[in-house]
Formats: structure tokens, C-alpha cells, sequence
């Protein structure tokens, strides 16, 4: 029996293939942003799961917390984000599956406040539409009848009713009927389609006694009515000459129900969505028919756009997952078991070995450091630094188009688009511009102002003033370090030192590859079998110093032997004691020549030769290779 699975199908064109349209905003961080993700219960205990922007000292991110009644302050949730100062979570109700606010508001599972969420999903049917007519236009002379389907979590999102029980338009049917007459007549479409916009759409839903629509979960009486009714209009939905083609339907439709011609899926669920991406795809990757019923098998026909509103990254690793995990396929490109860990052993007695304590005993104090610098030249560079931001843009909606392909070696991309929208009139509130920046940068207001006053940029500020504010801090960072470490100074700090006792507490398991060096003489260092290394320069470098008769000991720094400096801690790479006419001692960086440092990779290694000045007869040197330390 031939087994065919999901890449195989794929690999020989049995399914359409697929294409995923990612639109997510871009940024939005001027609000207190919240969105309710989930709520569980664990014995006594009860977490909301939120989506809050949070300051993660580079930028505000918008990322996941946990939240619960001792971790219920949003201010210390989200990195101290201005936004969220005196905000605080009052209750989570599990039973209701909501969380109130200190200040009165309450968000049910899927609601959010703040951010740009009915952009979004404004932007993501404008999208599919956009989509759609391109498709139906390329496939009017072929006879395929194009369909749209969208999947909604919230039936009164698409069908609401009035005081007198009379169907009305949900904010998503008003949004689709706005859009698609906005689209519909443009020049490219013009005597296009005839149909009145009302007769293109329509909601498959559930219906209660009283013939309204309503929201179920997928398997129940209602949901097999439904089920029959779609069954049965199946072959007249693939008749060009009827109207109907975008369907609004509930997200937890149960499996068993497609379409051959259903080219477009756009999910609008207001909450996280439990439906699987094979699920989902899976109602639209049957091969089009054409109006004889006779299936077309062109590829650049049978293509399935997803509008969705997460990454692609995070659609194409849930689905390479699902097929490994439902289907049982192993994706040979993915490291799945990266083998046992090995222990790096430390050579027996290395702590009270001479060669050893020759060069350890004189890099083995803790240091601090003291800076100085001209205000008035902080001043002049940082506002011209300013002057020098990109620009900054209003918080927008960014579509990114890519094709899937799924082949031995797992799910990757292919980008196909990337376009975006900023015409949204969001009311922004103006936060304390120089509180917040002062908060970054430990300056006074005063200097802040003048910094922004001579750079000529301040205006920027009321576009999209958290992204101003981060650029701005970013700027003024940069200048602030570069003074601070041309005038540091390093000072040993009393008798302060690395204790010995540090190497056997942090001892280390590995995953052998291909940098690892294997210790074949342990004699000159303090390694016994292994020396966990991160790069080709660095393995030739260990094999180097292993080989010379002119390198007498020879070891990798710790990862806890740090030196402070003003922009965090540097972990220098190598001790090495050195041979000659007398004994020199090196700590050596190691970098491949011409390789080009980021800018904080410089500084920090500004800041080790400073350091290192500090220590009598011990040279500091960036080198690439075991030679330059002769030189």
C-alpha cells in the first residue's frame, strides 16, 4: 500500500499550494495595551495569560505574561512601561473568563484595549478582498469560480439583531460591504462584477429556535444543521452565476466540510484560536474545479492565500509541527536529537599547577570603573546624533506575503510581498517625553531638552512618540557610552577577587560539535578532555596554542570571569602565558581579521585594554591568530 503523506502531496502537486499573508501592526506601543490570551485554573491557583507591551531595556516589545493575585501589578509586569503605572489587576474570574482592572474596565478572554486590534482586522479583509478579486479577474476565461472564506469566533461580529429581532450588520459584514465597494471601483475592476455587494456574502452559523444565528462549539444539533445546509449548497457555491462568494462562517465548524475553490482563508477570531493550522488550511487545499467539474491541476492556479495575524514564522512552525507530530513525518533538516551531553572535565590538581597561578594570580581581582566627560560635548554630538534617527513613522499595519514550502527538510518561506498602511487617525496620549527618556539615560531634563532642541527632531515626538522616545534614547545611549569609555579609569577593588572555588561550582555539560577542541595535552591547560569553543577561529586558535613550543599554558576565560563596563559585562576569551626571551602574559580577544565589530562589541574591548592596564606586566591584545601575539 503507498502511504501518502502531507509532504508528499505537496512535493507532487495532489493540493494547492499555499501562500501565507501575515499583517501585523507595526510600531503601535503609545497605549496601555492588553489583551486577554487566556485564563486557567490549576488546583487553587488562577493565571491570566496576557499580551502587554513591555520594556525590555532596548525597546518596548509587545510579548506574553502570566499574571496572578501576587503578580498582579501591570507596571512591574511589563518591565516598569510607563503606560501601565498604577494599573494593576483587581480579579481574575475564571468562571466568567474575564480579568477586571483597577480602573473599573473588564476584558473578557479575547478582548483587548489599547492598540490598533480593529485596524488589523479591517487591514486583513482589505487584504483578502484585494486577493480575491486578483484571483477571480486571472481566473474568469478558465471558468474556476473563485471563493472567500473567512472564520469569525464571535457570530455577532458578522449578524447582529435589532430591539425587534430584525438581522443587522455586525462590524465585520459593515466592514467587508465598505471595503469591497471601495476595492470593486477602481479602474482594474471596473464592469468587473455586476452583483450588488450584498448578494456576494453571506454567514453560515448555527441557528437557535427563533432562526437566529448564534455561536456553538462545533458539535452539536445546530452545528450538523449547519453542516448539511453547506453540504448541500456545495455545487451551487461553484457555479459562476451564483452571487455568493465570500462565507463568513464560525471558527470551530467541525472537520468535514471544504471546497475545492476556496482560494482565500482569513481567520478574524478575536481570541487565540485552538483550531489546528492543518484544520484551518485544510478547507481550501483540494485542487479547483472548473464549471464542467473537471479538476485543474496548473500550480500557478491552485494556490491558497491564509491572511493571517501572527508572523509567518510562528504559522509555519505550528504547522511543520503538527505534521510531525500528527503525521508522523521526521523532517531530516531539523535537529531532532543533537546526541548525549558530554561533561568538561577539569584536569586533576590545574588550581595549584605553577604555570597555572603564574598568570591567574595576576588577573584575578575584581575591578570598578570611573568615567568622565564634558556635558557641553554629550550635548553637541548626542543632538547631532539625533539629527541623524531615521525617521519616524506613524504606527502602521505591515503585510508580508510568503509562499510555503514544505519539503524533506521541514516548512520554510519564500517572500512573495511586503507592503504597508499608516493612514489610521489614532488618538495618541503624550507621555512625560523627558521623564522617560531620563529614565534610560540617568541624564538630567535639562540637558535632555537642550540635546533635543539642537537637534531640530522634537516635532517627531507627537507622529509616534514611543518610537521617537526609544530612537531618541538609542542616540543619545550611544554617544553617552562612546564619551564614558574614552575617559574610563579602572581600579583594583581592595583585595576583591575571582575565587578559585568558581571553576569546580560551574562546571560544565556540552553538546559536542564542531568548533569543540579536544584537549590532546592537558599538561597546558587546565582542561582535561574537552574545551567548549564557538567558532572557527577560536578552535584553530586552541589547536595553535596546543601545538607551540612558544605557548607555555594556555585557557579559555570562563564565562563568569566578567569585567564591568558602562554597557554591561565582558567576558574576554583567552589567558595565555607566552614564551620568549622572557615570559609575556596576554589576555587575547579573538577575532578573524578584517571581521567588522558592532559597535558595542568595540567598546567593550576598549573597555578590557583599560582593564587589563591595570594589571602589572599583563598584555591585552584582539588578535586572529596564535602568531600576532609574537609580533
Amino acid at each position: 500500500m503507498y502511504s501518502l503523506n502531507p509532504v508528499k502531496a505537496y512535493d507532487l502537486g495532489l493540493v494547492k499550494q499555499i501562500e501565507v499573508d501575515s499583517v501585523m501592526s507595526e510600531n503601535d506601543f503609545n497605549s496601555a495595551f492588553i489583551q486577554v490570551e487566556s485564563i486557567n485554573r490549576s488546583g487553587n491557583n488562577i493565571t491570566a495569560k496576557l499580551k502587554i507591551d513591555v520594556d525590555s531595556g532596548n525597546g518596548i516589545k509587545r510579548k506574553s505574561v502570566t499574571s496572578n493575585s501576587k503578580k498582579n501589578d501591570l507596571f512591574e509586569l511589563s518591565g516598569k512601561n510607563s503606560r501601565y503605572d498604577g494599573l494593576k489587576i483587581y480579579e481574575i474570574d475564571f468562571g466568567n473568563q474575564q480579568i477586571e482592572l483597577t480602573n473599573g474596565v473588564i476584558l473578557k478572554v479575547g478582548e483587548s484595549q489599547g492598540g490598533m486590534n480593529d485596524e488589523v482586522m479591517r487591514f486583513m479583509i482589505r487584504k483578502t478582498v484585494e486577493e480575491h478579486l486578483k484571483k477571480e479577474r486571472q481566473l474568469a476565461s478558465k471558468g474556476v469560480k473563485v471563493l472567500t472564506l473567512f472564520f469569525i469566533d464571535k457570530v455577532r461580529n458578522y449578524r447582529e439583531y435589532d430591539v425587534n429581532g430584525n438581522p443587522v450588520h455586525g462590524r465585520f459584514s459593515k466592514w467587508f460591504e465598505e471595503i469591497y465597494n471601495e476595492e470593486i471601483s477602481k479602474p482594474n475592476y471596473k464592469g468587473f462584477i455586476s452583483n450588488k455587494v450584498e448578494e456576494l456574502h453571506n454567514g453560515y452559523f448555527s441557528q437557535d429556535n427563533k432562526g437566529r444565528v448564534k455561536d456553538t462549539g462545533g458539535e452539536t444539533q445546530a452545528d450538523d444543521d449547519t453542516y448539511k445546509l453547506i453540504m448541500q449548497e456545495k455545487e451551487r457555491l461553484l457555479d459562476i452565476n451564483t452571487p455568493l462568494r465570500f462565507i463568513f462562517s464560525h471558527s470551530a465548524l467541525r472537520e468535514g466540510w471544504d471546497n475545492p475553490n476556496v482560494f482565500q482563508i482569513c481567520t478574524l477570531n478575536e481570541t487565540k484560536s485552538e483550531i489546528k493550522k492543518r484544520q484551518e488550511i485544510g478547507r481550501g487545499l483540494r485542487l479547483c474545479v472548473n464549471q464542467e467539474g473537471q479538476r485543474i491541476f496548473d500550480t500557478n492556479i491552485n494556490r491558497l492565500t491564509v491572511v493571517a495575524n501572527e508572523s509567518y514564522d510562528e504559522f509555519a512552525n505550528a504547522l511543520q509541527n503538527e505534521i510531525e507530530q500528527d503525521c508522523g513525518v521526521d523532517f531530516s533538516g531539523r535537529i531532532k536529537d543533537k546526541g548525549k551531553t558530554q561533561k568538561v572535565i577539569l584536569r586533576k590538581g590545574f588550581e595549584a599547577d605553577p604555570k597555572f597561578l603564574q598568570i591567574w594570580d595576576k588577573i584575578k581581582f575584581h575591578t570598578k570603573y570611573n568615567v568622565n566627560y564634558d556635558t557641553d560635548e554629550l550635548i553637541t554630538k548626542a543632538a547631532k546624533a539625533v539629527k541623524e534617527i531615521d525617521e519616524t513613522k506613524k504606527p502602521s499595519i505591515r503585510s508580508t506575503k510568503k509562499r510555503i514550502l514544505i519539503s524533506d527538510e521541514g516548512v520554510e518561506g519564500q517572500l512573495l510581498s511586503d507592503s504597508g498602511s499608516d493612514d489610521y487617525n489614532l488618538s495618541i496620549e503624550m507621555p512625560d517625553v523627558l521623564g522617560y527618556i531620563q529614565s534610560k539615560t540617568e541624564l538630567t531634563r535639562t540637558t535632555i531638552l537642550e540635546i533635543l532642541k539642537k537637534s531640530g527632531r522634537i516635532n517627531e515626538v507627537l507622529i509616534n512618540p514611543q518610537l521617537f522616545m526609544d530612537n531618541v534614547v538609542g542616540a543619545i545611549k550611544g554617544v553617552l557610552y562612546e564619551l564614558m569609555i574614552e575617559g574610563i579609569k579602572y581600579e583594583k577593588i581592595g583585595n576583591s577577587i575571582y575565587e578559585m572555588k568558581m571553576f569546580e561550582e560551574n562546571e560544565l555539560e556540552i553538546y559536542i560539535d564542531k568548533f569543540t577542541h579536544k584537549v590532546a595535552s592537558p599538561d597546558k591547560t587546565i582542561y582535561e578532555n574537552l574545551m567548549p569553543l564557538q567558532s572557527d577561529v577560536e578552535s584553530q586558535f586552541a589547536k595553535d596554542c596546543e601545538s607551540s613550543d612558544n605557548i607555555e599554558f594556555y585557557f579559555k576565560l570562563p564565562f563568569w570571569f566578567k569585567i564591568k563596563t558602562p554597557i554591561g559585562t565582558y567576558n574576554p576569551d583567552w589567558a595565555v602565558v607566552f614564551k620568549g626571551e622572557s615570559k609575556i602574559y596576554f589576555v587575547a580577544e579573538t577575532k578573524s581579521a578584517g571581521q567588522e565589530l558592532r559597535g558595542s562589541e568595540k567598546l567593550k574591548i576598549k573597555c578590557g585594554k583599560e582593564h587589563f592596564k591595570e594589571f602589572k606586566d599583563v598584555e591585552y591584545r584582539r588578535v586572529a591568530t596564535v602568531s600576532e601575539l609574537s609580533k
